[in-house]
């Protein structure tokens, strides 16, 4: 099957060797991702439910360029530098995935690259439009 590598553009995915998402036949697979914007700036210091909708709207992005939708997100991998903010993560997470209901994790986490790094997350989606 053909190997579809999906680009953000960020200068980090050819220097530490990654990609944005990766897809084979009918999976994709979305890198963890944070909410760091084109200019390499992090958007919603201090705002951890900003935060994870930016990321969740980055992510978007890079399913639709792999041919896949939200819909199709099968598994969802929250990684938090601060667990008792779940309930901000949780509900930001629910606005998009309420009725898809992925099989989800959430798992504090010691640090992010950048401090003002409050969650990443990564998704694996399944595009099934039989």
């Amino acid at each position: 099957m053909k190997r579809q590598l999906i680009s953000s553009g960020a200068k980090w995915e050819s220097i530490v060797g990654y990609s944005r998402a990766v897809k084979i036949g009918n999976h994709l697979w979305v890198a963890g991702t944070t909410a760091t914007d084109e200019n390499g700036e992090v958007v919603g210091k201090g705002d951890v439910g900003a935060q994870t909708r930016y990321i969740l709207a980055k992510i978007e992005r890079a399913l639709k360029e792999g041919g896949a939708s939200m819909s199709d997100v099968v598994r969802t991998r929250i990684f938090a530098i601060d667990i008792t903010q779940w309930e901000a993560i949780g509900r930001a997470h629910g606005e998009v995935f309420a009725n898809i209901r992925p099989a989800s994790t959430m798992v504090e986490i010691s640090k992010l690259i950048d401090p003002d790094h409050l969650v990443e997350i990564e998704v694996d989606a399944y595009i099934n439009h039989d």
